[in-house]
């Protein structure tokens, strides 16, 4: 099943908190998800979702939700999207780029989206100790 996922991420990589959607293209606005990010916006480095039939890009709601995070925090996380075909981030300076080489936690969000790319399986890279 295709789905739209959610990850907070800490300053180390590692995943701070979770959720789902039921659809593969929307992932409707959450009280949890608002209530998750509050609670660990000392902690809080990126937010990351996943678009598992893509497009590889920012939705017009993408970029209206990441306008009202960044209003709420009064800072700006890093964001970024995965999709089958790679991996978009929009930097603390607003800029977007492609990393060359994408975290470990992609393919964990690429195997809870329902994303495999070649309708095999998805093989997760090695979790970073710690």
């Amino acid at each position: 099943m295709q789905r739209e996922v959610c990850f907070l991420i800490d300053g180390e990589g590692r995943l701070l908190w979770s959720d789902a959607s039921s659809s593969p293209i929307s992932l409707p606005d959450s009280r949890a998800r608002w209530e998750a990010i509050w609670r660990h916006r000392a902690q809080l480095s990126e937010i990351s979702h996943s678009h598992p039939i893509g497009p590889l890009a920012f939705s017009h709601e993408d970029e209206t939700t990441m306008e009202a995070l960044i209003a709420a925090l009064g800072s700006r996380p890093r964001f970024s999207v995965v999709a089958p075909d790679g991996m978009l981030v929009r930097d603390r300076d607003g800029q977007e780029l492609r990393p060359p080489e994408e975290p470990w936690w992609t393919g964990l969000l690429r195997l809870a989206s329902g994303m495999t790319g070649d309708g095999g399986s998805v093989s997760l890279p090695e979790v970073p100790p710690g």
